[in-house]
């Protein structure tokens, strides 16, 4: 790396040395498999979520399956792994030791109870080994126990519940980590804030099915014969990230600090979450598709975008969209554009013209001598799906223009 600029920042009065984090997942089950990300440069773990075992959990086999798009691999990740299948004890074992030989960096530890005694033991005992802070995983979407999981954030009350016996045990920062398969995020966030909750997570994972086997007719992943719906995750989810980030960010009754999660793999992902609102940024599939390695270059590239911009420090950034994220009702109509080409790096293809007449505002005709687009300006409704399928793009060879006094209604495509 040839260059790093300071992006630390605090989050419910705790410094990190910057604001990536590994999420409760697969990639921060062992302690070994967080030392190699901490040497990596992730200033921080929220650790598998664990319990106290007095359920038994067993996960199934096999237990993810990928989507792809495409010449996209892994565009999508389904799983149906549930909590740490690790006792208790190996995993506070493993918190205690993180601490121990990672000072600096921040140990969160996930954990899920049953009944209120339970998710107290779980926090008392991840704060007695030295977790900085807890996360509440009130948001799993397969968790087959009943009152555990995603359940829990529609039981609202119990949510309440839930934090509020953490709260009473610990004196660290308590997240609630919250589902988005759900019709208004902000509901069960409210009720964790009336629990004690000092912050709030999101999203996990989002409720779906990757694919069914054509043969054999059963959705994956393929559990001998049998699929589920269950969390799927990658960067397909990440407008759907940000989109319950910015919701839980411009609730004025909410107003707590937030740690988005949700398809991020570059810094691009990252500095738009925290654009829309978050603190803290937290990754899995990333990491489940190029390793831990990704973080020198989200790193590097969040230290470049500050210093182009001249900005100080990485928490100028944390919502800097939201006063431009406004209700559809306040767009300026008055304000109307078209397309623009560049038509001496145009191709031939055609995808354009065929895009505009069957799915957009049939404003182009096609000159078969010159194999070009021709374009008819008040037709056009600026949509700009040709930009979205034309294969020159570096720079793009389709832009928009505002244009001075054009009507804000098209004239009928005949005339």
């Amino acid at each position: 790396m040839t260059f790093r600029k300071d992006l630390s920042i605090d989050f419910c009065g705790v410094h990190f040395e910057n604001p990536v984090l590994l999420s409760s997942s697969p990639v921060s089950n062992t302690a070994e498999m967080v030392e190699r990300s901490f040497e990596a440069g992730f200033s921080g773990v929220v650790f598998k979520t664990m319990s106290t075992g007095a359920i038994k959990i067993i996960h199934p086999s096999p237990r993810m399956a990928p989507y792809h798009y495409l010449d996209k691999k892994l565009m999508g990740l389904q799983n149906v792994e549930q909590i740490s299948d690790r006792s208790m004890a190996d995993n506070l074992a493993d918190l205690k030791y993180l601490k121990k030989h990672w000072p600096d960096k921040v140990i969160i530890s996930s954990i899920m109870g049953f009944t209120l005694d339970e998710w107290a033991e779980l926090a008392k005992a991840s704060e007695d080994v030295g977790a900085d802070m807890l996360e509440l995983n009130f948001s799993c979407p397969h968790m087959t126990v009943e009152g555990s999981g995603m359940n829990v954030s529609h039981a609202f009350t119990l949510l309440e519940q839930f934090t509020e016996a953490v709260k009473k045990v610990v004196t660290i920062p308590v997240i609630a980590k919250m589902t988005p398969n759900i019709t208004d995020i902000c509901e069960p966030a409210l009720f964790a804030k009336q629990g004690g909750a000092d912050a709030i997570s999101a999203i996990n994972t989002v409720s779906g099915i990757v694919g069914i086997g054509l043969e054999d007719f059963t959705p994956l992943p393929n559990v001998f014969g049998k699929g589920a719906m269950s969390g799927y995750s990658g960067p397909a989810i990440k407008p759907i990230g940000l989109r319950c980030v910015a919701q839980l960010a411009q609730n004025n009754e909410l107003q707590l600090p937030l740690s988005g999660i949700g398809g991020i793999e570059t810094w691009v992902d990252v500095v738009e979450y925290m654009l829309c609102g978050a603190a803290t940024v937290q990754i899995t599939t990333g990491i489940i598709h190029y390793g831990y390695r990704i973080i020198e270059d989200i790193l590097e590239g969040m230290s470049y975008y500050l210093a182009e911009r001249n900005i100080d420090s990485i928490d100028q950034v944390v919502g800097k969209a939201l006063p431009n994220l406004v209700p559809t009702e306040q767009f300026d109509l008055s304000r109307q554009g078209a397309t623009l080409y560049d038509l001496n790096r145009c191709i031939g293809c055609g995808q354009c013209y065929i895009i505009c007449q069957d799915a957009g505002g049939q404003c182009l005709s096609w000159d078969g001598e010159t194999r070009q687009p021709v374009m008819n300006e008040s037709l056009c409704v600026g949509c700009l799906i040709c930009s979205f399928v034309c294969p020159i793009h570096s720079p793009p060879l389709i832009t928009y223009q505002e244009i001075k006094n054009k009507p804000e209604i098209r004239p009928p495509v005949s005339q």
